[in-house]
């Protein structure tokens, strides 16, 4: 494959972009958290509700990404229910060491299926996304109660 564009959309990630449509925005979730990719303008919104260990319980999601940004917002939301900022916190900083080349792939589930986009730098930031948003709602939950 000569094409860099097949390379970065395999089908397994235009799956999953496919896949962000099972996460709607719901306005009934009372944290919410934006994020904005200042290289690719990506954007994302993010409500979440916290069970009563303080650990997500449930996420939805409004999505302007490339098919990158949409498959990392799945990867994210499929996985998000119980952890905690800790963990967010955690994981946002591995993927920013792995995407700058300093670091493997980090333990969260379905990973892999974006990790060719590490060679596409202005897709980084629409990788970061969900992350940012869902620590930007969480880190602000005492304003939003």
């Amino acid at each position: 494959m000569s094409d860099p564009a097949a390379r970065l959309y395999t089908p397994e990630m235009l799956a999953l972009a496919l896949r962000l449509a099972e996460y709607p925005l719901l306005p009934d979730l009372p944290l919410t958290g934006f994020a904005r990719s200042p290289m690719c303008g990506s954007r994302i919104e993010m409500a979440l509700s916290l069970g009563q260990d303080g650990k997500i319980e449930n996420r939805g999601l409004r999505v302007q990404a490339c098919a990158v940004g949409q498959a990392a917002c799945t990867i994210f939301a499929d996985a998000a229910p119980g952890l905690g900022l800790p963990d967010l916190l955690r994981t946002q900083s591995d993927l920013e060491s792995w995407l700058a080349g300093d670091a493997p792939l980090p333990d969260w589930p379905g990973l892999a299926a974006i990790e060719s986009a590490q060679a596409f730098r202005g897709r980084h930031g629409a990788i970061l996304l969900p992350w940012k948003a869902a620590i930007h709602a969480l880190c602000k939950q005492d304003n939003n109660r």
